[in-house]
């Protein structure tokens, strides 16, 4: 089986030979991608700064603060129910799922600024638990526990929900406004349909299929299993299948702010395990786009992996496209079983040198009219100048 995976993967990498080229047992090069033309739309970023080893409060404060200046709140009407969608993989701490000390920031600001409901939740990944017709394993509750993170959404007031509790048919179809590479709309949870408002906070990490898990990679939480079993099967535009799982209606309509945590940055391997880099500084990342908020994202993370130690640097597991291929079938194999395996597509890894190397924001950036020009707003002094100014050259367009 594993010998046949191997060979598959091969064959879909000549296939696939425009996108990437080849050397021997399967390795593979990225080659340079041309951009979409720079469009005319000027986007805010707004960073907060957090120094290493600051107090809880410090990061409440940095939270509060970057949100505000990436959101005036206008769109929130007293009493409108929000919905909060962080990325919890595992059960793992911060950086491997979203900070609790950030959710529990979000919380309480949109509590105070007349907020009815405020839930959070999400569905884990297929590691720890599969919905199917038939039934349920493993629970995201218990996960969300493990974190942390539900002990300080409560805390803070507010709810816990948790997609897979409610069934198989708890969800909704859900079109798309570029779903060009997806066969049928995603299949979203119903609790969408409930809120006003949905609020994205999603974490800075490395991803060893994906090569990054940002704003739009976050997405995933929100579907049910047959949809996110088509998403790993054709993998040969699992990254463009990103992009466009953004355009869905539900968000379009609904989604105003997408905010990270990133004082604290997984820098190797991902989902879940890897390498977690502290810098002296930290950054708190906002924006009501959510292809901005990624840009600078992809570029903090970047940043931070130039300064691995050196024996963190280049391994095996977290570099190789092999590795990520054949982790991409174990996948598939969990989500659908034998036959989706046997007859699904090789994923081609991104190789992240730029944040222009990036095929998810690439797509996202044809189907949204160009790349946009970004402008970094760094609040109140706590960015450190020459920091400001690495980032604004990272998401400079070339």
């Amino acid at each position: 089986m594993e010998r046949r995976d191997f060979l598959k993967g091969v064959a879909g990498l000549s296939a696939l030979a425009v996108c990437s080229a080849t050397d021997g047992f399967g390795a593979s090069k990225t080659v340079l991608r041309r951009l979409p033309p720079a469009s005319d739309r000027q986007i805010r970023v707004a960073l907060s700064g957090v120094t290493k080893g600051a107090s809880e409060a410090a990061m409440i404060t940095g939270v509060r603060e970057a949100a505000l200046a990436a959101s005036d709140f206008s769109w929130l009407s007293r009493g409108d129910a929000v919905f909060i969608k962080p990325a919890l993989n595992s059960g793992l701490p911060y950086p491997s799922t979203t900070s609790p000390v950030a959710i529990a920031a979000m919380v309480s600001l949109l509590k105070k600024k007349g907020a009815g409901r405020v839930i959070v939740g999400d569905m884990s990944g297929i590691e720890h638990v599969k919905l199917s017709p038939d039934g349920l394993t493993g629970s995201t509750r218990k996960l969300m526990e493990a974190s942390g993170m539900a002990g300080a959404v409560q805390a803070a007031g507010g709810e816990l929900h948790f997609f897979e509790e409610a069934g198989w048919r708890a969800f909704y179809e859900d079109p798309m406004a570029a779903g060009t590479h997806w066969k049928r709309g995603l299949m979203m949870p119903n609790i969408l349909k409930e809120v006003e408002h949905i609020i994205l906070m999603p974490r800075c990490a490395r991803h060893i299929l994906a090569g990054c898990t940002l704003g739009m990679k976050a997405a995933v939480g929100y579907w049910r299993t047959d949809t996110r079993l088509e998403y790993h099967r054709d993998a040969a535009t699992f990254h463009e299948k990103t992009a466009e799982a953004n355009t869905a209606q539900t968000l379009l309509r609904k989604q105003r702010l997408v905010i990270s945590a990133a004082d604290k940055i997984l820098t190797t391997i991902g989902p879940d395990m890897g390498y977690v880099h502290q810098p002296e500084n930290g950054i708190i990342i906002a924006s009501e786009s959510v292809v901005a908020h990624d840009m600078v994202s992809l570029a903090w993370l970047l940043e931070n992996r130039r300064h691995l130690p050196t024996d963190k640097k280049d391994g095996f597991v977290d570099a190789s496209p092999l590795v990520a291929r054949l982790a991409n079938y174990l996948v598939v194999g969990k989500l659908g079983g034998f036959k989706p395996t046997i007859a699904s597509d090789a994923l081609i890894k991104n190789e992240l040198k730029t944040i222009w190397d990036d095929r998810v924001l690439n797509h996202a950036y044809r189907i949204s009219g160009g790349v946009p020009r970004l402008t970094i707003d760094a609040l109140g002094g706590t960015l450190p100048a020459d920091l400001q100014k690495l980032l604004s050259q990272m998401i400079i367009v070339p």
